[in-house]
């Protein structure tokens, strides 16, 4: 097991009616931004119940942020807390309303200009040059509730970036089951697949030492797995609504990641596939993820015929018999899930996908990836051609 650090501040309030506590949890005589999204807290009643917890407390409002946030539309909100003094964010939404919340806290007293945040890939670890924030989450998908990364979108130049640091983590967030009944099919069927791609990200890469790691990310699968479908089609389901909130917060709160190799090279591929035809982010994982595994089979196949045993419970003759298995049994889930498993499902424009991925990797440096560091340039144009 390698060297690691295990720092998550973030106090994590989960069940029914729990955003009655904002009030508590919101420091005295703040100054708040509310911010959300399109507009569906409007509908569902999480609106209401926030205004009616902090209904003694100052507040400006901002929404409109954007599925894949917008770096241009996040920039009004910093220019909002600027101008207004704003002392604490309150972001209440899903994945791209936390991840554009953690943007806007950073960039405020940044000094500089901001969109460097994300071209650098800042880092920031000095709590007293962001502003304080908490979560109330009304979509499990991302993580984002307890980590302290983000992604945010450049529309101008089509670029889906990072940013992150142990100052960014959330104060608290408020994770109440209940609101997974209120959402769309193909927003249950996304947070699923992104939950389950976040844990294979981590895990599936070479046999180490690191066991227990290896055990929980394999429970949180076979759990998707067994919640998956049915929450799903039963979203009011408060035992499958629960366990599919927590599943996705232990997906990506650090915890798996600690003292083990990690891969990200399809989420890397992934977010470029967003940023160039704006499909789901977890769907640009579905058609990305499985011919990464195929492409990369001989460094990553002990790790995969693993994976098949314990997670999907195949037999065979040999590892690579094993770990074909496996590609097929995720391959099998996605479709059960909802997914298109080819680019050509969502556009006809596909075919520039890899020179255009290609370039952009190259221009950044990033001409080695994955665990290894040996998914090339050659590697991911292979993968993304795969994925026509």
């Amino acid at each position: 097991m390698t060297n690691f650090e295990l720092y998550n501040p973030t106090n994590y309030i989960f069940g029914k009616g729990q955003i009655a506590k904002l009030s508590e949890l919101i420091p005295a005589n703040s100054k708040i931004l509310l911010a959300y999204g399109g507009g569906s807290i409007l509908k569902n009643g999480i609106y209401d119940q926030v205004k009616s917890a902090l209904s003694l407390v100052e507040m400006v409002e901002f929404g409109g942020i954007e599925p894949n946030p917008r770096y241009e539309t996040l920039m009004k909100a910093v220019e909002i807390i600027r101008n207004e003094k704003i002392t604490f964010i309150l972001a209440v939404g899903g994945g791209s309303v936390i991840d554009g919340v953690k943007f806007i806290s950073g960039a405020v007293n940044f000094e500089g200009d901001a969109v460097e945040i994300l071209k650098k890939r800042i880092l920031f670890k000095d709590i007293s040059k962001v502003i304080p924030f908490g979560t109330v989450l009304t979509l499990p998908a991302t993580g984002s509730e307890m980590n302290s990364g983000a992604v945010v979108t450049i529309e101008a130049t089509q670029e889906k970036l990072t940013l992150g640091g142990s100052a960014l983590f959330p104060k608290f967030s408020i994770c109440d089951p209940t609101v997974v009944a209120s959402l769309p099919k193909r927003q249950l069927e996304n947070g699923v697949v992104d939950a389950f791609t976040h844990v294979m990200e981590q895990y599936l890469t070479y046999p180490h030492d690191a066991l227990l790691q290896d055990r929980i990310a394999e429970s949180i699968l076979q759990t998707l797995i067994e919640i998956g479908p049915d929450v799903v089609q039963h979203p009011s389901d408060y035992k499958l609504a629960s366990n599919f909130m927590w599943c996705a917060t232990m997906a990506l709160n650090g915890l798996i990641q600690k003292g083990v190799p990690s891969d990200w090279a399809t989420h890397m591929i992934g977010h470029e596939l967003t940023a160039l035809y704006e499909i789901d982010h977890a769907r640009t994982l579905a058609i990305i993820g499985p011919n990464l595994y195929r492409t990369m089979f001989e460094t990553k196949k002990e790790k995969l015929a693993q994976y098949g045993e314990r997670v999907w419970n195949v037999e065979g003759n040999s590892i690579e018999e094993k770990a074909t298995q496996a590609i097929e049994k995720t391959v099998e889930f996605l479709h059960k899930m909802g997914m298109e498993m080819k680019l050509s499902n969502y556009t006809s424009d596909y075919e520039k996908a890899s020179d255009f991925i290609v370039n952009r990797f190259e221009e950044r440096g990033w001409k080695a990836m994955g665990e290894k560091q040996n998914i090339t340039l050659e590697k991911v144009r292979q993968i993304v051609e795969m994925s026509y």
